[in-house]
């Protein structure tokens, strides 16, 4: 296991960059601690899988460094990383059993039987293959074919990081949910550095303990799965977490204060100094509640999702969302919402710009 740094990483796929647009990495300055869970969130195209092709040593970066505990592996390549990768696709022996599927990696480095046996069967118990060691590979379901693809990463004790690239997409929805508790088990028994790539909010929210949220890219922001939801740091990552997405309104700022549709809006703290630019409010539908006072809305639709209903409504020309439950009132119907001031942000040019304590 190691710490990966990644120091001024940037890279592009022109042979001449010259414009920033011209990079897939924008610059990429990030530590993963040994041990950790972490996920790297992104839509498609953000630059996920070209950073995970650097570190894994697929793919030269065109600028900066990968160190592993502070050595320099830029340009080592992949069997000298000692890293694990499991995709999209289970990558396994259909004509071995499960059994010499494991194996297969910890044989290939040399190690004694009575050690691959031990290994083996300790991480079969774990994944729950125990009662398929002798069975072959092509008669398994996709759900056990993927776990075995991810014991072959996990089986060997001398990886510095074993990394999941969108490992279950090919997975029954379904089934999903039962594969990425077993996964986060299985970092909390082994204590493996985990870095886990996806473009789904729900699979990195549920593994990692830390979340990379990648966009054109760069990195826009590194937290928990609380940090995300509660205080987003750009209107990007209020609008990817969630379902539905944060409420970015239009508003004017006018001597330290926040105006939406003609209304002061209070906020979770004073506003920031700093230049002029576009200026937004950020609000979660959770946090926007209707009464009998506040902002004048009429409902456009109502959602009912089971948990809860979501309201969609309009504040002037302003669409606006929230989370309501229990009863609603019904489409047409004009409401009254109100946000709740600890959780009602200022964003400037999409980044926060308010500062924590809710303002007098």
């Amino acid at each position: 296991m190691a710490k990966i740094t990644l120091s001024k990483l940037r890279h592009s796929y022109y042979p001449n960059p010259e414009t920033p647009e011209d990079y897939a990495l924008k610059e990429i300055d990030l530590d993963w601690q040994d041990g950790g869970a972490y996920a790297l969130l992104g839509p498609s195209g953000c630059g996920k899988s070209t950073l995970l092709n650097i570190i894994s040593g697929l793919l030269d970066p065109s600028e900066g460094q990968i160190l592993f505990d502070g050595q320099d592996v830029t340009h080592l390549p992949p069997d000298q990383r000692n890293i694990a990768q499991v995709f999209q696709f289970p990558v396994i022996y259909d004509t071995m059993t499960v059994f010499n599927n494991l194996a297969f990696p910890l044989r290939n480095r040399g190690v004694d039987e009575a050690t691959v046996k031990q290994r083996v069967e300790e991480i079969a118990e774990m994944l729950e293959l125990g009662d398929m060691l002798q069975t072959r590979a092509s008669a398994l379901s996709p759900d056990n074919k993927q776990k075995i693809s991810m014991g072959r990463g996990l089986v060997r004790k001398d990886v510095n990081v074993v990394m999941f690239d969108e490992p279950l997409t090919v997975i029954d929805p379904h089934l999903k949910w039962k594969l990425r508790s077993k996964l986060k088990e299985l970092h909390q028994k082994l204590r493996t550095t985990m870095i886990y790539v996806t473009h789904d909010q729900t699979e990195a929210l549920t593994f990692a303990d830390q979340v990379v949220v990648m966009n054109d890219g760069e990195i826009v922001q590194i937290g928990t799965p609380v940090e995300l939801f509660e205080r987003p740091a750009h209107t990007f990552v209020g609008h990817f977490i969630g379902s539905p997405g944060m409420n970015v309104l239009p508003c004017e700022v006018t001597q330290g204060a926040a105006f939406f549709n003609g209304h002061m809006i209070r906020l979770e703290g004073d506003i920031s100094a700093g230049s002029a630019g576009k200026t937004e409010i950020g609000i979660r539908p959770e946090y926007v509640s209707l009464g009998d006072q506040g902002l004048e809305a009429k409902i456009r639709k109502v959602s009912d999702v089971g948990r809860h209903n979501v309201v969609d409504a309009m504040i002037g020309d302003t669409p606006i969302k929230a989370v309501v439950n229990g009863a609603v009132p019904a489409q047409g119907e004009t409401v009254h919402l109100s946000f709740d001031p600890a959780k009602t942000r200022l964003y400037r040019d999409g980044w926060i710009a308010t500062e924590t304590g809710i303002a007098p």
